[in-house]
């Protein structure tokens, strides 16, 4: 028998959902863009527009391709080297970027970005000849953006290499609508017989630092703790012995040492190198130095930058921590033999380096550490 009852529940039910859909379609949009999901085409356009006579401005004759194509384009000509060794490095700037943030100022940032990677490949003897950058943020500020880049751009000139590319992501719902990060690449190239490895490091050979600008791009997470958390300081707060306020001082870029190095490259026979990053002293240098030797570094030999002796002060910081976590004043070591030491020093103070005499290579003891600081 058939139930017309049951027939007429399931015709008011449907009639129901019908017109509970058309009323949902009512209050919608008729069409959903991109830019409704929080991307914008036109303005990621636009600051391709306005980046574009920046990057220009890095190109090498190498270069053959513009900007905007699926893919940067380098003429590599390896014919004035015998046995070319390509050297690459990637990194980032750290929480650095908070206080780029904090501060509202992004115009250095991209030279941080672009010195953790060329530094990485020049100490191994490479001669950095393209960049790429990564820029991820929640939203396309035209004005923000165009300022990392012009950092960027100006990075990739000290260092005499190009921005080949890069990548802007806008991603709404991953990063906050203020928010960035940022990601570089470098490709650099050495003879094999002029690669720098540390192998040829040996007892009484010299240790030469070159002055870094100041906290450069590690340690942030702990100077950031200390300053804005136990010191209760703002960014435009100023602290006596500081000439700039927090946020500027925690700004100053990162040292760019890469053409004063390819200028020794050309005379003198460099042993070894240390970038001075995340790991400070301890961990840099055991990296470049043999295991039967150890560094002895004289801590009295070079200026300390301020900013060092404000963190250690206010957060109550063991020396050791601070050697460990922070540059200290030395973002660059030259190893060399003790022959041609003064004439690299000389070299450094014409091309208008801070360079000073740190440290010397000594024979490591069973249980040594490689690393000893020692007073003068």
């Amino acid at each position: 028998m058939i139930d017309l009852n049951a027939d007429l529940r399931y015709t008011n039910l449907y009639y129901t959902f019908i017109s509970r859909i058309k009323s949902i379609r009512g209050n919608m949009p008729t069409k959903i863009t991109y830019k409704d999901a929080g991307v914008d085409i036109d303005t990621a356009n636009e600051f391709i527009d306005r980046i574009k006579p920046m990057i220009k401005t890095t190109a090498r004759k190498e270069v053959i391709s513009g900007i905007g194509g699926f893919g940067g384009l380098f003429h590599f000509n390896s014919s004035n080297l015998k046995n070319p060794v390509l050297v690459s490095s990637t990194d980032g700037v750290g929480t650095k970027l908070r206080i780029a943030q904090l501060v509202d100022k992004h115009d250095t940032i991209g030279i941080d970005l672009v010195a953790m990677s060329v530094n990485d490949v020049v100490v191994q003897g490479a001669e950095p000849l393209f960049f790429l950058d990564y820029l991820a943020t929640g939203k396309i500020e035209l004005e923000k953006s165009v300022k990392i880049v012009e950092g960027i751009t100006q990075g990739c000139i000290q260092a005499g290499c190009t921005l080949l590319g890069g990548e802007t992501a806008e991603m709404p719902g991953f990063y906050k609508l203020s928010e960035y990060d940022l990601a570089g690449f470098c490709v650099g190239v050495v003879e094999m017989e002029k690669l720098i490895n540390g192998s040829s490091v040996s007892v009484n050979d010299r240790v030469i630092g070159l002055a870094s600008s100041g906290l450069h791009s590690n340690g942030f997470s702990l100077a950031r703790k200390v300053l804005l958390e136990k010191g209760n300081l703002g960014v435009n707060d100023k602290v006596a012995g500081l000439d700039k306020t927090i946020g500027l001082e925690m700004l100053e870029p990162t040292r760019i040492y890469v053409k004063p190095l390819l200028n020794l490259f050309k005379i003198f026979n460099i042993k070894g190198l240390v970038h001075i990053t995340g790991g400070g002293f301890y961990d840099n240098i055991p990296r470049i130095i043999p295991q039967s030797c150890r560094c002895v570094i004289n801590k009295g030999s070079w200026h300390i930058p301020p900013i060092f002796d404000v963190i250690r002060e206010i957060g109550n910081v063991e020396e050791q921590e601070m050697f460990r976590v922070f540059n200290m004043g030395i973002g660059m070591m030259i190893i060399v033999a003790e022959k041609e030491c003064q004439d690299v020093l000389d070299r450094l103070e014409m091309l208008g380096e801070k360079a000073y005499l740190i440290g010397v290579i000594e024979k490591r003891e069973d249980k040594q550490d490689q690393v000893y600081l020692c007073e003068n």
